[in-house]
């Protein structure tokens, strides 16, 4: 439900806000007072595209600002909402509302906000989906296509929703088979020669024998080689140095360090004073450090290659790695990649007469499932359309169009992601004539009477979101008029219902009425949004009563008509 609504420097509206109820909420107004404003500011809210015609001249952004409660929706959807947010980074307020803004740039580019974090205009409409939906003049246009006719009858009966889904995932394995199928048949040949180069390039490296990393090891090995005698006498050098000349079977003239650290150790280890003792057990880890070294400079010496065929053998082996990185990847480990994918796709592409016969058998199967969850979706369609259409003409008939009659009429096309199935909305003015396509046979009054009927029957388990209409009774005036109000009103006894209106008799069942106020100056128009009670509503009604406010027959009328749709709003809640 929407709590609230703040808008600033939208089309003639400088700054209004409003608190908003649940039931039903009229918003009414002068033509040019800014009423589809308000509702263009719902749009916003709900991911909409932003106009920037819609800017207030002279200012240099709109902002508009909501405030929804999920408290009343139903635990599952609750939570689909909570989790939304959640993953936006947003979360509710102290009050429990998530608060939601859109700013619209003078120079088109708009920025959206949920729960406190900056998202994308689509995260918005993800939002909104299941709290808000607005009716409006292209709305009702938007009916007329075939498609939001089918879902329309998909969103009437929850029992389709589960064949839809059953259908459409038969349907992406049927279409992925049939694919593979024609692909595999139609390109045969170049298929085979495909299979051809795969086993060429996977024998020649197979044939190299890889392993992961081995062009880094092996470039590793050939520098050494390459530098084995410069090396050799650095390791030899150092380790004379450090044990003496006499380790490699020479003669020395002087005693090795390792031996002078050995005796100044020993001397300090044996010493009665405990510094020069201390000093002797750091000197202890120093002649144990360098026998550490003196090891591995001895394992060193013993590593290196003293034979000279070994380079000849190894600049080998990296030329036959460097003929493979150059053809399928920069490195070995790319290359034993690049082969693994290539073995995948092999492994895929198999066009044997035993392959394509399995995979002709696997097309029967899935073609068949196909069948069968076609024809349930159809069959659920097809009993939802007939109980549909019977429900929305008994709502026809109490507005003002009692004669007249809405087949929803299934018919059968190729299948697609979708279904198998047309939906198109007929509309007959009476029982002996042929229906005809809402497009030829409805007139702007009749097509939102349509509307609104189908909205009543479509919300019926509707429960705790809010439903816009703008001038949906367009076109309507008399005993239709009041039908109109009541249906509203009725459908506001589980949902809010926000509506936008020049009719009375709709204006008198609102819960709460809205009055959107027109000042025109020397040189602007702004608007204001009032809330209207007691006497002001008798006083608006009576202005809506073709300008009748001045008068005491005008206002006596209007009170009549407050105080008997109150009545009946009274006894739609009780029912």
């Amino acid at each position: 439900m929407l709590a609230e609504i703040a808008i600033e420097n939208l089309g003639v509206i400088p700054s209004a806000s409003a608190e908003l109820a649940e039931g039903l909420t009229v918003l009414t107004g002068e033509t040019g007072a800014g009423k589809t404003m308000v509702v263009t500011g719902l749009r916003l809210l709900a991911g909409g595209r932003a106009d920037a015609s819609r800017v207030r001249a002279g200012t240099g952004q709109s902002v508009v600002e909501g405030r929804f409660l999920t408290s009343a929706l139903p635990i599952e959807v609750k939570t689909e909402v909570a989790e939304l947010v959640d993953s936006a980074g947003g979360a509710a307020d102290e009050n429990g509302e998530y608060i939601v803004s859109r700013t619209v740039n003078a120079s088109g580019r708009s920025r959206a906000h949920l729960g406190g974090r900056s998202v994308p205009a689509a995260t918005l409409a993800q939002f909104s989906a299941p709290l808000l939906t607005i009716h409006g003049q292209n709305d009702q246009l938007r009916l007329l296509a075939p498609d939001q006719q089918l879902a329309a009858l998909d969103r009437f009966d929850p029992k389709i929703a589960p064949l839809l889904a059953t259908y459409r995932k038969t349907y992406r394995k049927w279409r992925e088979l049939t694919r593979d199928l024609k692909q595999r048949t139609e390109s045969r040949r170049e298929l085979a020669q495909e299979i051809d180069r795969l086993q060429f390039a996977l024998d020649e490296i197979d044939a190299v024998d890889l392993e992961a990393g081995e062009d880094k090891s092996l470039l590793q090995q050939i520098t050494r080689l390459q530098d084995v005698d410069s090396l050799r006498e650095q390791a030899t050098t150092a380790l004379g140095e450090i044990d003496g000349p006499e380790s490699f079977g020479g003669h020395a003239e002087e005693d090795a360090a390792s031996t002078l650290l050995g005796r100044a150790e020993a001397t300090l280890i044996s010493s009665e004073d405990g510094q020069l003792r201390d000093l002797g057990l750091r000197l202890k880890e120093l002649t144990t450090c360098l026998g550490e070294i003196s090891a591995e400079l001895g394992s060193f010496l013993s590593d290196l290659p003293a034979d000279p065929a070994q380079l000849d053998s190894l600049l080998q082996r990296q030329q036959h790695i460097k003929l493979l990185t150059r053809k399928y990847a920069p490195d070995v480990d790319g290359v034993l990649s690049w082969r693994d994918k290539a073995r995948l796709r092999l492994g895929r592409i198999d066009v044997s007469t035993e392959a394509l016969d399995e995979l002709k058998s696997q097309v029967a199967a899935s073609e068949k499932n196909l069948q069968s969850a076609m024809k349930k979706l159809t069959a659920a369609r097809v009993k939802a359309a007939r109980r549909l259409g019977e429900l929305v003409t008994a709502e026809l008939g109490g507005l003002a169009m009692a004669k007249s009659r809405l087949v929803v009429e299934v018919r059968g096309i190729d299948p697609g992601k979708d279904g198998a199935d047309e939906v198109e909305l007929l509309l007959a003015p009476n029982a002996s004539t042929e229906p005809r396509a809402l497009a030829s046979s409805a007139s702007g009054g009749e097509l939102s009477r349509v509307m609104l009927a189908l909205e009543v029957i479509l919300s019926a388990d509707t429960e705790g979101a809010t439903l816009v209409f703008d001038e949906v009774d367009a076109g309507v005036g008399g005993r239709a008029a009041v039908e109109i109000g009541r249906r509203l009103a009725r459908l506001a006894t589980r949902n809010q219902v926000i509506v936008v209106t020049h009719l009375p008799q709709v204006a008198a069942y609102a819960d709460t009425h809205l009055h959107v106020a027109k000042n025109v100056g020397d040189k602007s128009v702004t608007s204001g949004v009032l809330t209207l009670v007691g006497d002001q509503r008798v006083d608006e009604l009576a202005r809506m009563l073709a300008g009748l406010d001045g008068t005491a027959t005008g206002r006596a009328h209007a009170a009549e008509l407050l105080a008997l749709a109150h009545q009946e709003r009274a006894e739609f809640r009780r029912g």
